[in-house]
């Protein structure tokens, strides 16, 4: 599509939210923008997170321990990572969306390079733990037999890294301009292969962790070629005019902004992994740490539906405020959540209704499942909770407000969450349940939190806070081949 042609599109879109429609139309029109962003979404972040889930799952069946230490791996150090660099991307997210909007379509190829090496940096930086992390596992107090199997495990988290720092930024680049459906089609391609080399390289080969895991890193790094034959083929012309030093420019301004939305992010995931760490603490680890694990990655799985809608809650209040709508962006925010609250009760009601049957998915202990079981209450609640929580973060990161949600991330979770779950789970002696409690209560939190922001925000201040952003940062094409700053 040529600049003239989305011109056109953008007029007409600011046609139909121009107040003269019944409100009939607008909700049907909003919902159709909704669901052509947040549905590739879905399907990019579950099948994404669905190759970790996979992996787990052929180990699970591998081995206990292997289990065990691949849940101790992704939850203590891959999910944090994970969310730190899911974090910075969303810096991505925010000015390649105001930048959309704005109809500065030339600046969105150089924010994504700069993403590109702010995340390729800061990943990199965490490599170490996976060489180290047998030592670090020990160190923490975790069972010797967990830290020994994990030693055959962690190496192969490295690749999978590396496929990270590249996926992220490219998904919330191409998701900014409405190009989502190449990321549906290509992340359903990678999982498809995960199953099919997971099934081949364990099942029939028998090849255990290194099957399982070379299949995982297989279909991680397929995603990102697909992505780069996409960019670099040609499909996106608009946005993406090949690699320049004007990249390099306003680094630490971008930096800045990523750190803070890696912060913002990272706070919330290192939260669960911290209740999975304090739950090896526990007696019989092993089935503790199998069950919380479970559940959480259950709880995950739907999570990353719904973060599919915190993806179209940042994209449309992004474009909104980039185009200088702030009745519009109040009104996708609705549409959105309303969406997103009523597909949380049905899945709510999916896990009261399996229960005890959801472990069989990843094992058949006998004692997992029952502890499986007895978490299956307050797994329905987490349910509900994650159908407004992604939105409301979604809106805060549309708006360029992870600073102010980081500190409510903060508080929520380590001033509220944390404790409650140690009092409950080691002093009440409730266990996993009492850890699971504690983290719901953080949730509630930062659900209530961020829904005060949300209706407190002055969204003609953030129209005007967008205009400011990007006129600072806005390059234009030079008569040669780089770029020159432009200041409004």
């Amino acid at each position: 599509m040529d600049g003239s042609g989305l011109e056109e599109r953008l007029v007409e879109e600011g046609r139909s939210r121009d107040g003269n429609g019944d409100l009939k139309k607008r909700v049907w029109e909003e919902w159709k923008t909704l669901w052509r962003i947040a549905l590739p979404s879905i399907i990019f972040r579950v099948t994404a997170f669905g190759i970790i889930v996979v992996a787990q799952s052929f180990l699970g069946h591998v081995g206990e321990l292997h289990l065990a230490a691949y849940a101790l791996l992704q939850t203590i150090f891959l999910r944090f990572i994970n969310g730190l660099l899911a974090g910075m991307s969303s810096a991505t997210e925010t000015l390649c969306g105001q930048a959309y909007g704005a109809g500065q379509y030339h600046m969105m190829g150089i924010y994504l390079q700069r993403s590109w090496i702010v995340d390729g940096v800061t990943g990199s930086l965490f490599i170490p733990l996976f060489i180290f992390a047998t030592p670090i596992l020990r160190f923490l107090g975790m069972e010797d037999d967990i830290a020994r199997a994990a030693a055959d495990i962690s190496p192969w988290f490295i690749p999978f890294l590396g496929s990270l720092m590249f996926s992220m930024t490219i998904q919330m680049y191409l998701q900014a301009q409405m190009k989502n459906l190449i990321i549906g089609c290509v992340s359903a391609f990678s999982f498809a292969l995960q199953l099919f080399l997971s099934w081949i390289f364990v099942t029939k080969f028998s090849w255990g962790v290194a099957g399982a895991m070379s299949a995982m890193n297989i279909a991680s790094w397929s995603l990102v070629l697909g992505e780069f034959i996409y960019i670099f083929g040609g499909w996106c012309p608009d946005t993406w005019t090949g690699f320049s030093k004007a990249a390099f420019s306003d680094i630490f301004p971008i930096m800045k902004l990523s750190i803070s939305s890696g912060i913002m992010l990272c706070l919330e995931v290192w939260y669960f992994g911290i209740l999975v760490l304090m739950a090896g603490y526990m007696k019989n680890a092993s089935t503790a740490i199998s069950a919380f694990s479970i559940c959480q990655n259950i709880l995950a799985w739907e999570l990353n539906m719904c973060l599919g809608f915190l993806g179209a809650a940042c994209v449309r209040v992004a474009n909104e405020l980039g185009r200088g709508d702030a009745k519009a962006a109040k009104f996708a925010m609705k549409v959105n959540l309303c969406t997103s609250i009523c597909i949380g009760v049905v899945f709510s009601i999916l896990c009261l209704v399996f229960g005890r049957r959801l472990s069989y998915l990843f094992m058949s202990d006998e004692q997992v499942a029952a502890s499986v079981s007895n978490l299956s209450f307050l797994l329905s609640i987490s349910i509900l909770l994650n159908s407004v929580q992604p939105v409301l973060s979604g809106v805060a990161v549309g708006s360029g407000m992870q600073s102010l949600v980081a500190f409510v991330n903060l508080g929520s979770y380590y001033g509220i969450g944390i404790p409650i779950g140690v009092l409950l789970g080691y002093v009440a002696h409730l266990r996993v349940e009492g850890l699971w409690i504690g983290m719901l209560c953080g949730v509630a939190m930062q659900t209530l939190a961020l829904s005060f922001i949300i209706y407190r925000t002055d969204w003609e201040y953030q129209v005007k806070k967008a205009s400011e952003r990007l006129n600072k940062w806005v390059l234009k094409p030079s008569n040669g081949s780089g770029y020159s700053f432009m200041h409004a």
